[in-house]
């Protein structure tokens, strides 16, 4: 009988592996970025739709990104968010961004301490830059951003349908509440 069931589980590892199938292995993510990003079109407000976890963001909601070109060549980032809810703290990070490699546009690099750069890596990219897709050489970053705080269902399902296709686990995206637009232009405007 032990050999019945040794043999049975050799057989599933060889079937497993033959197929690309590892039990013990994650499946392969597809981390691909734009071929082409004009960072002075990406600049300006972002609305945070949906992330994965991560302890810098843990809790924050009505998450925004706001863009901007420097003299320098590099882009300011200030990324904002409310604890918990609207009424709690509001948290601001200032840092900086820069494209390390002109011939990989989508593959950008961000601070928020000193030099100490993580990546920023545009997956996908409306062409009207209306929405954008961040993720990073590792699989457990992932943002889906919009120009403004509700996407439309139907743009929305078609990313996360070629997000899944990509490999990533979207059961795992947090949904963030945002502002109502009318609330949302008003405290832009107090910028």
């Amino acid at each position: 009988m032990k050999r019945f069931i040794l043999s049975g589980l050799m057989a599933v590892l060889m079937v497993s592996s033959m197929m690309g199938c590892s039990p013990n292995r994650k499946p392969k993510i597809d981390k691909t970025t734009v071929a082409e990003l004009d960072l002075n079109r990406y600049m300006g407000e972002w609305f945070e739709i949906a992330r994965y976890d991560h302890r810098f963001e843990r809790g924050l909601v009505g998450c925004r990104a706001f863009y901007t070109m420097m003299d320098n060549g590099m882009v300011q980032v200030i990324n904002t968010g409310y604890e918990d809810d609207f009424d709690g703290d509001f948290h601001e990070s200032i840092g900086k961004a820069r494209r390390p490699d002109p011939n990989q546009p989508g593959k950008l690099e961000v601070a928020f301490f000193w030099n100490f750069y993580a990546d920023y890596w545009v997956l996908e990219l409306a062409p009207d830059y209306s929405y954008s897709v961040v993720g990073s050489k590792r699989d457990n970053y992932l943002w889906i951003l919009s120009r403004s705080p509700m996407m439309d269902p139907s743009t929305l399902d078609g990313i996360l349908f070629r997000l899944e296709l990509r490999g990533y686990d979207t059961d795992k995206l947090i949904w963030v509440d945002q502002f109502e637009v009318e609330e949302s232009i008003e405290i832009f405007e107090e910028f």
